[in-house]
């Protein structure tokens, strides 16, 4: 019987191994979002540029992002690992994971989940994003236990989840309190304790990311066939077909990629960057040229994606 909870430093290898490949493709680009959107702040927000947080204020919330989308991501990771027929799927996917290993048994599994949900609430109620903690609790459940993950509902409920990751670390990179801080020692105590809200284009904005999820990230269902097909995932590879599924992202990717820059209507030298990277995506994935890595290339496209408002936010 393992015991994983006995050493300290076998516990913390423990728990990075649960979340481990999730870091470089959705930890940090979710991150990234946050500290990019709160640089166009202007743009997606009520705040206007002497409300916004200076370079040094948001450095310290870097932190604070990551640490969110890690902890919750972690959660849905727990939920997910823990299921047998994960277990069985990562045997053939994944195999480097603790389940798998025989490093934590499921019982086991089940208590650290039982016991990180209430900090992990607790912590983001801290952080001033308690509710999308909350809500991304109630699509891990929808995607695990009730077996929405394994439907073709399953993009999505990733795309919604996307979308509140996205919020989150946009509030807190704006920062959940007044910003009185910024403010001016001649302005009102009622002005001061103004509170920014997201405006109707920048909740438009991550509709649009939304959809670009939700109809594109089929490209890390590529590389996970033999494990899916074990556990009867219904994913787009597999319902459709492999080939239909390349030539389905290989024809989104760009068509996105022209979309998002007209929304923000931005210059050649600035749109060349996410198109340029969508089409590298779209080869990668019609040419075959590792699967794994289409999906890492998909996921820098979108950061290059969210990056598209700081030109006009700058330019207001």
């Amino acid at each position: 019987m393992p015991a994983p909870f006995t050493n300290p430093l076998t516990f913390l290898s423990l728990l990075w191994s649960f979340s481990e490949s999730d870091i470089p493709t959705f930890v940090l680009p979710n991150t990234a979002f946050g500290l990019l959107a709160t640089l166009a702040a202007p743009s997606l927000t009520t705040a206007t540029n002497n409300l916004c947080p200076n370079l040094s204020t948001l450095l310290t919330r870097i932190p604070p992002m990551l640490f969110f989308n890690w902890t919750n991501v972690f959660i849905f990771e727990l939920a997910n690992q823990r299921l047998p027929e994960s277990i069985k799927e990562d045997k053939a996917n994944k195999p480097w994971r603790p389940l798998p290993q025989g490093r934590i048994t499921q019982s086991q599994t089940r208590c650290l989940l039982l016991v990180s949900i209430p900090v992990v609430l607790a912590l983001s109620a801290a952080l001033g994003v308690g509710i999308e903690s909350a809500l991304i609790l109630l699509l891990a459940w929808m995607y695990n236990d009730l077996g929405g993950g394994d439907e073709v509902s399953r993009d999505l409920i990733i795309a919604v989840a996307y979308d509140v990751f996205l919020v989150a670390s946009l509030r807190i990179g704006m920062g959940s309190a007044s910003f009185s801080a910024s403010v001016s020692a001649s302005t009102s105590s009622a002005a001061a304790d103004l509170q920014v809200g997201i405006l109707r284009t920048g909740y438009t904005w991550l509709a649009l990311i939304g959809c670009t999820i939700a109809s594109t990230m089929q490209v890390q269902d590529l590389k996970d066939q033999v494990g899916d097909l074990l556990r009867g995932r219904k994913t787009w590879p597999i319902v459709l077909g492999d080939s239909v599924s390349r030539k389905w992202i290989a024809a989104c990717v760009p068509v996105w990629s022209v979309l998002c820059v007209l929304f923000w209507h931005t210059p050649l030298w600035v749109s060349v960057v996410p198109v340029l990277l969508g089409m590298w995506v779209s080869g990668c994935v019609l040419l075959k040229r590792g699967d794994a890595g289409a999906w890492r290339w998909w996921c820098a496209w979108q950061v290059a994606l969210y990056a598209l408002p700081i030109w006009h936010a700058n330019a207001l």
